[in-house]
């Protein structure tokens, strides 16, 4: 084989790789097959960041969700030449002015010691016991989800789950902020209900939703331009 025809070789895989495969900007194997069974019907392979040893964490600089989903899904898109999809989320609470937010998995972090899901779920309620007893305890769980192809061609959808953070964490399911997020409608903790009953309701099934309902278009987009190649 000859140099020529081994580089033609090589840019035919890369381009059937991109057109058949995205990468979600996470190691969490749960996640990585929940959205691949979401993407079945496009016939994706969805990698994960274990798939690319060499692709460094991504530090989540941003102010916004949006910011830290773009950051992540752009940072790896470029990095491994696929698509890359990524998620931000956190619960904001009306009466500390929207905090965490952001910050929600590392609230409780110090120069001594990470944050654990525990110690975030304390502080919280640490927080909100300092206020009047008058004082809403309204708050939202809040998710991005970002595409973004190595054009930097970008996808972003976003979503909320309304509720009121209780006194006392409920429940034994889930995880985070799960045991203190009372949903009204149902009466029930999210670390209350079933895998099932919070995947319907959930801030991030919702932006997975909105997400895949412009997909086609961000992805046929996506597929003109590998077939310049």
């Amino acid at each position: 084989m000859t140099a020529r025809q081994f580089d033609q070789e090589q840019a035919a895989t890369r381009a059937k790789d991109a057109s058949s495969s995205i990468v979600l900007a996470t190691r969490n194997k749960g996640k990585i097959n929940e959205f691949a069974a979401l993407l079945e019907p496009f016939g994706l392979r969805v990698l994960g960041l274990d798939d690319f040893p060499f692709v460094a964490e991504v530090e989540e600089t941003g102010v916004t969700f949006e910011e830290n989903a773009l950051l992540k899904a752009c940072t790896v898109s470029r990095a491994t030449g696929l698509v890359a999809v990524a998620d931000d989320s956190g619960i904001e609470v009306d009466a500390l002015g929207g905090k965490p937010g952001v910050h929600s998995a590392r609230y409780s972090e110090s120069p001594e010691s990470p944050a654990t899901d525990a110690r975030n779920v304390a502080k919280l309620l640490a927080e909100l016991r300092k206020m009047p007893s008058s004082c809403p305890r309204t708050a939202r769980f809040r998710c991005c989800m970002a595409a973004c192809a190595p054009t930097g061609v970008r996808l972003t959808a976003e979503a909320a789950w309304e509720g009121v953070v209780t006194q006392d964490p409920l429940g034994d399911n889930g995880f985070g902020y799960d045991p203190i997020f009372f949903d009204q409608e149902i009466q029930r903790t999210a670390a209350q209900m079933s895998k099932e009953e919070k995947n319907g309701r959930s801030h991030r099934a919702k932006a997975v939703a909105a997400l895949l309902r412009d997909w086609p278009a961000f992805w046929e987009n996506w597929l003109a331009t590998v077939r310049l190649f």
